[in-house]
């Protein structure tokens, strides 16, 4: 009986060991914004402005004191056709204001074409400079008095892969986005993610940049790449806790053969 209660606690010790050594995992590798908080710094908000890039669809819609004179430089569409999204935005014009909403697209050579005012550089500009540059043309060339020009991103997306609730690419209704906003929207990072070592990849300027950001520490506001920008690439990688679930079949196996081992010990125990 001593022999078979030996056999017993070796067995299921063995199955208790294997069983702790790949289920336990590290409660700080799921948690965001661990440690002590500099609120003189992270509370000043740097929220950098998008730059325009090649292949970006823009809004543009403009304002003058002549709504006739604003629909004449204006109603021609050289843009790309929204269709609803162009209907509402038209539909929200209101007195003496004619505005045109319609997506011009970006070349290759980082200049859009309108109506009137011909190529445009746009590439390299924040929306507030090529609104600036286009009012200033409109009125210049007496095309308009008193113009003002809005312009905002149509195609302000990002794209989150890797351990995350549900990768893909993410249409953001906004002109700006922050990390957790972004993962958030992708179902979040799975338990087998590492929120230590997010990887961007960014293109600005024909150039790819790369910045990591470490969403468990409070300095990740300061970082640059904080705050995403249209078409930013977010990969999430697999941390090591991941190897212990692929180790559950060995664990299981491992639990079914201790089993038959006992069994066996308990009939050699009895027939004994």
């Amino acid at each position: 009986m001593h022999r078979f209660m030996h056999c017993i606690y070796i067995c299921f010790g063995s199955v208790w060991i294997i069983v702790s050594s790949t289920s336990c995992g590290n409660v700080k590798n799921l948690q965001y914004l661990q440690g002590q908080y500099d609120t003189a710094n992270i509370s000043k908000l740097n929220i950098p402005e998008p730059v325009i890039q090649n292949g970006d669809l823009m809004s543009i819609i403009v304002y003058s004191d002549d709504a006739k004179a604003t629909a004449s430089v204006t109603q021609p569409n050289s843009g790309v056709s929204l269709g609803d999204a162009t209907s509402s935005l038209q539909n929200a014009s209101q007195g003496s204001r004619s505005q045109r909403a319609s997506g011009f697209l970006v070349n290759q050579r980082g200049e859009i074409q309108l109506y009137k005012l011909g190529l445009i550089p746009a590439a390299g500009k924040t929306k507030a400079q090529l609104a600036d540059t286009l009012a200033l043309l409109y009125a210049d060339k007496g095309l308009l008095k008193n113009p003002f020009v809005e312009v905002h991103f149509l195609n302000f997306k990002v794209t989150i892969v890797g351990e995350v609730g549900k990768p893909g690419m993410y249409a953001i209704p906004a002109d700006k986005v922050s990390a957790f906003e972004a993962i958030g929207l992708a179902g979040d990072i799975t338990q087998y993610g590492r929120r230590d070592n997010v990887l961007v990849v960014r293109e600005t300027n024909g150039q790819r940049k790369f910045g990591r950001i470490d969403l468990s520490k409070p300095d990740v506001f300061l970082s640059p790449y904080f705050y995403l920008q249209q078409n930013d690439l977010v990969i999430v990688d697999v941390g090591k806790n991941k190897a212990a679930v692929n180790n559950q079949n060995t664990v299981q196996t491992v639990t079914i053969a201790t089993g038959v081992l006992t069994t066996i010990a308990i009939f050699i125990s009895i027939f004994k």
